[in-house]
């Protein structure tokens, strides 16, 4: 079953098309790798996914449901969460407080579809215990990633493997449905990538679902179900990590083709 997918998407900046009719889908369940070289537009599908831009014509669909056009916000409420490739952590914060930040939708709301600004019209009894839940369900995500000992750290104070769990760990803060990872190995030694790759299978086990960005083949061959490759904003491929990686689109695409 397709939890998200895209129909006939393309996003054109004044000439420029960077993504030209892409049909992307995902499924419940699975890790899904969009991959591709350098400006094929992948970050530019992923924004349009996510609420972080919006199609010129297409459509995105989670669920089912049109959500063409909603913004991060909104999609964030619906069961949608991110990375970027790039860290953003709150640097001058605790550990435990990036996370709890990342948590902010679900105070007082199991279905995740009021803001935390109604606590104002609640008692402050209530209010406490909100954010007693909002510690416990940080700490048991830090606990996932086995950084629980860290929580009192500043954000910038961790390794770099750290860093990038912490933005992992805040993104999950929200009990996302689908979660989108923008090249989360960006940076990583070896060592570090491949307990990245243990993480992203157990974060499946949980129910779940992921997208990713990724440039390290090897992490996306060992852990994708499915992997969609784009090339100067077309699709060219999609399929298992075998049918993928003896495509010769896909290799033609990454290694050129001789002339004759």
């Amino acid at each position: 079953m397709n939890l998200l997918e895209t129909k006939e998407l393309t996003r054109a900046y004044g000439g420029v098309i960077a993504v030209n009719e892409v049909s992307f889908e995902a499924q419940k369940g699975m890790i899904t790798g969009l991959i591709g070289p350098n400006g094929a537009g992948k970050t530019t599908l992923f924004n349009n996914m996510t609420g972080l831009d919006v199609p010129t014509s297409g459509k995105v669909y989670f669920e089912g449901n049109d959500i063409t056009g909603f913004n991060s916000h909104k999609l964030s409420r619906l069961g949608m969460s991110r990375t970027f490739q790039n860290i953003r952590l709150f640097s001058d914060m605790s550990v435990l407080e990036n996370v709890m930040i990342g948590g902010h939708y679900m105070t007082g709301n199991p279905d995740h579809k009021t803001g935390r600004f109604k606590n104002v019209f609640r008692s402050y009894f209530k209010m406490k215990d909100e954010e007693e839940e909002m510690y416990e369900h940080a700490m048991k995500l830090l606990e996932f990633f086995d950084i629980a000992d860290l929580s009192q750290e500043l954000a910038k104070n961790l390794p770099y493997g750290h860093q990038r769990e912490l933005e992992i760990a805040r993104a999950l803060a929200s009990s996302p449905t689908i979660l989108f990872l923008d090249e989360p190995a960006a940076g990583m030694n070896p060592q570090e990538t491949d307990h990245l790759m243990a993480t992203i299978r157990r974060i499946r086990d949980t129910g779940v679902s992921v997208v990713l960005i990724e440039h390290d083949m090897k992490l996306v061959m060992n852990i994708c179900d499915n992997i969609t490759v784009l090339n100067y904003g077309q699709m060219i491929a999609q399929g298992t990590p075998h049918e993928i990686k003896n495509n010769p689109l896909v290799i033609e695409a990454y290694l050129g083709k001789d002339e004759e």
